[in-house]
């Protein structure tokens, strides 16, 4: 039996949420979150194999979302991809420096995220 990989995807946006999951749905398990406290939760409980994060959220952004993530054992090794709309490359840049494997901006092609997303899975 071929078990689905997992992706948790983290924004504020519903819309947001509901086009990533249209595009990889019924290839992916998803589970999603819309706040940085929740998204660290979420990860801890389900450990996903991937997690897309938006940056801009209130309370906890997601460069802060990243740095919790890489702080603990359970979830240090998950890849995160950053999906933002922040087009800055000193934010780009702190993204990879945090340890994202990826950094895409809003809006985007969703045959591009798909394709990156499944390079990143299949690298696991």
């Amino acid at each position: 039996m071929n078990k689905l990989k997992k992706i948790l995807i983290v924004d504020d946006e519903k819309i947001n949420i509901m086009s990533l999951a249209y595009s990889l749905r019924p290839d992916y398990n998803i589970i999603v979150a819309t706040d940085g406290v929740t998204a660290i939760e979420v990860a801890h409980k389900h450990i996903p194999d991937l997690i897309l994060l938006d940056i801009i959220m209130p309370e906890m952004n997601g460069f802060d979302v990243i740095i919790k993530l890489k702080e603990s054992e359970l979830t240090k090794k998950i890849p995160v991809i950053f999906v933002t709309g922040i087009r800055k490359p000193e934010d780009e840049k702190k993204g990879y420096n945090l340890g994202a494997v990826d950094y895409i901006v809003k809006p985007y092609d969703a045959a591009v995220i798909r394709r990156k997303i499944e390079s990143c899975i299949n690298a696991i």
